[in-house]
């Protein structure tokens, strides 16, 4: 296929097709829903001076936080999403697949959280209560600001550390603070602890079998008795109190175990694919990522670029739902080796392939809409870098079609 057999129809930019893109994506309506939420009470509620309210309102916040960040509620929250039937009206399901935004009740709560607690230190009485005011406050506002997205992408590890050892130290003061003031919000902050320590309850260091079929990318095998849902992620690292990445599982139908597919794209994963550790470091269960949405319809399309064919791969191998893939990458057997091409393919005998090397740089929107157009298919699902991802997403919806992709959230 050459581009040049493709014609893309025009984009709508209506400003009901404006609403679609950022800055209104899912997540920040969200985001913007429970400050909403916050500023309605600010505004009719009894809370001024009322130390008691003032602290039901940060416990809560910060409880939505924490919990919609949760493994077991993520899968949960995909499992409701899903489970719609597919005779549902299509505008129904293109909603429920964005259900992979629920960062965005996170980030509206943590910041809600931040902004209640301002008033409660100011009721504080007592040297210890003080002082336990404020130490948290000037956590809440270290993290808040560590995890602006232009500061997080610059110093990720700052963002990544603070977020863990600043949240565990704000969760023992603030309990500590509750012991001394009201111990009754213990129980709701109990929880918050129950839920942040479940997945370090099951850390632990296992095997790993690791082959570089080229420099720039590492085929991790792991067999150590979990064996994932096909559109899962697993954290792994090789110090787990400083730093985790998160990568899509390959189970094979049918086998043990699962891979991760591993591309050079940084310090960390060039370390990785360098020195070959025999074994890593895994917490949790694995998590639902944005793949499962693909259950919502009749037929996708599958759009990868690099090793973002890892996280399609389950999926086709699994057939969880009716799909095709586009696949754009540079010297594809060169870099991921025969083995991995050849699955791929078996798997896909009609995927468009495009090679970067010799063919150049494609245009994915075009090549994704003819995809959809040739397959019949009801959605496109893409995975690649950001820039690349909303690019995709946004020119598909832009021209009527349900498009998903990871929005780094997180």
């Amino acid at each position: 296929m050459t581009l040049h057999e493709v014609v893309l129809p025009p984009a709508d930019r209506s400003l009901r097709a404006a609403l679609r893109r950022r800055p209104f994506t899912h997540h920040n309506r969200l985001a913007a829903a429970v400050v909403l939420a916050n500023l309605v009470f600010a505004v009719i509620g009894d809370w001024r001076g009322d130390q008691d309210v003032l602290t039901t309102l940060v416990v809560v916040n910060v409880a939505l936080a924490a919990l919609v960040r949760q493994q077991l509620v993520i899968n949960l929250l995909f499992r409701l999403a899903t489970s719609a039937p597919k005779h549902w009206p299509l505008r129904v399901r293109w909603t429920l697949g964005k259900v992979y935004h629920f960062g965005g009740l996170h980030v509206g709560a943590a910041v809600c959280a931040v902004v209640w607690f301002l008033p409660l230190a100011t009721t504080a009485h007592g040297a210890l209560p003080i002082t336990l005011s404020w130490t948290i406050f000037a956590l809440l506002v270290v993290m808040t600001v560590l995890a602006l997205p232009r500061l997080r992408a610059r110093h990720h590890d700052l963002f990544e550390r603070s977020h863990r050892f600043g949240g565990w130290a704000v969760l023992v003061l603030f309990a500590a603070l509750a012991a001394v003031s009201n111990p009754v919000f213990l129980w709701p902050l109990a929880l918050v602890v129950v839920s942040v320590a479940l997945p370090w309850l099951r850390l632990r260091r296992v095997p790993v079998r690791i082959v570089s079929p080229s420099p720039h990318v590492a085929l991790v095998s792991f067999d150590h008795g979990v064996t994932p849902f096909a559109g899962s992620s697993t954290a792994v690292s090789r110090h787990p109190l400083l730093e985790w990445h998160s990568f899509a599982n390959v189970p094979a139908p049918g086998r043990p175990g699962f891979r991760l597919t591993i591309s050079r794209a940084g310090d960390w994963t060039a370390k990785l694919i360098a020195d070959q550790p025999s074994h890593l470091w895994v917490k949790g269960i694995p998590t639902a990522g944005v793949g499962n949405i693909d259950k919502l319809f009749h037929r996708v399309v599958w759009v990868a670029t690099g090793s973002g064919i890892g996280p399609c791969l389950p999926h086709l191998l699994a057939r969880t739902a009716p799909a095709t893939l586009v696949w754009s990458t540079r010297d594809p057997r060169r870099t991921y080796g025969d083995a991995l091409v050849d699955e791929i393919l078996d798997a896909q005998p009609d995927a468009v392939v495009w090679d970067t090397a010799g063919q150049g740089k494609p245009d994915l929107v075009a090549l994704a809409h003819d995809a959809c157009r040739r397959f019949g298919a009801e959605a496109v699902i893409c995975i690649s870098n950001k820039q690349t991802t909303w690019h995709v997403v946004e020119e598909l919806e832009a021209r009527g079609i349900p498009a998903y992709g990871a929005i780094w959230d997180s």
